[in-house]
């Protein structure tokens, strides 16, 4: 068991230290499992996809989750939009977000006063909208529309890699863009997938242009483009070791990605298609009927995602806490 191996702790700061110490048991020695299954599959020459549900951009992952992607330990991001938009929204207007510590305590009018205030609330945080949805609007819509003369389509997250690589958004920069992770990725180009943006904000936005005739709906390439995309890649990176896939939290993040396998071999009727190599799922989703956001990743095996002998690890905890830590991990912290 890979709890039972003796780490080597020659290159490891204090907090991955603190953790080799400290998470012996339970949910905290699960982690150190995960980290340390992540880490032999990287050194074993596998890639990793990792999957960003929920709000962890909004949640600033990006501090970790920038560096992780600048030291190459992770190839390929599947992400909700509300995570692709917002932590470029967070690297514009930081200053302008609005923290409230004690939001279990809001009444109906707190929350319409929020509103009133054009704050909209993730959990503690509320996002401002002019300097946040506004201020990012009016740079994707230029890009959205030169795109459309050009004739030119692309995916959502190529429209915003074209938009912070433009330097028009630098202006605005209220953090240190390394703590970016869009940035990070945008420099390096690495692919992301970005099932249901059209349920985003900024998929919201897109859509009302089209509405009104100023855009063309196919000028933003489909979800269904976005499989055809990620099969292309995982038959090109799977050999080896493979790819591995890190899952935090649930939802169609997770779900669209992990599905290209079995597409392949059974829709398809390839043959010799790899199964994911490596599967971690951080969640507080408890195990119950019909939940696949909570489902033990044993059930994936009989959907034809892992194999038996696949590494399966999960972590039920909060996620905004799980994931730096497994990061700080993987970077030596």
């Amino acid at each position: 068991m890979l709890s039972n191996q003796q780490p080597d702790n020659m290159n490891k700061g204090p907090v991955s230290q603190f953790i080799e110490h400290h998470y012996r048991h339970f949910n905290a020695a699960a982690l150190v499992d995960a980290a340390k299954g992540y880490e032999q599959h990287l050194a074993g020459g596998g890639k990793m996809l990792i999957s960003l549900a929920g709000a962890m951009s909004t949640a600033e992952l990006g501090i970790s989750l920038a560096e992780m992607i600048r030291r190459d330990k992770v190839q390929i991001i599947s992400c909700t939009g509300a995570n692709l938009e917002e932590d470029v929204m967070n690297l514009v207007a930081h200053s302008h977000y609005k923290r409230v510590p004690h939001y279990r305590d809001l009444t109906p009018q707190d929350e319409k006063a929020l509103l009133d205030d054009h704050y909209n609330r993730v959990t503690d945080t509320c996002i401002p909208e002019e300097e946040a949805f506004r201020r990012l609007q009016q740079h994707l819509f230029r890009q959205w529309k030169e795109a459309e003369e050009r004739g030119e389509r692309y995916f959502p997250h190529e429209f915003l890699y074209k938009t912070v690589l433009s330097g028009d958004l630098k202006p605005y920069y209220e953090i240190d863009p390394k703590d970016s992770w869009i940035l990070a990725a945008a420099e390096k180009n690495i692919p992301i997938v970005v099932p249901g943006w059209e349920d985003s904000t900024t998929g919201n936005i897109f859509a009302s242009y089209v509405i009104k005739n100023e855009l063309k709906a196919s000028t933003v390439k489909s979800g269904i483009e976005y499989m055809v995309y990620l099969t292309d890649w995982y038959r090109n990176n799977s050999g080896g070791k493979g790819v591995g896939f890190f899952q935090i939290g649930g939802g169609i993040a997770g779900d669209f990605p992990i599905c290209v396998v079995p597409m392949m071999y059974q829709d398809l009727g390839w043959e010799a298609v790899p199964f994911w190599s490596y599967f971690c799922q951080i969640s507080d989703s408890t195990t119950s009927y019909g939940s696949y956001s909570g489902a033990v990743p044993n059930e994936k095996i009989t959907w034809g995602k892992l194999d038996a002998d696949t590494p399966k690890f999960i972590v039920e905890s909060d996620a905004t806490i799980v994931a730096p830590l497994i990061f700080a991990w993987l970077l030596g912290w």
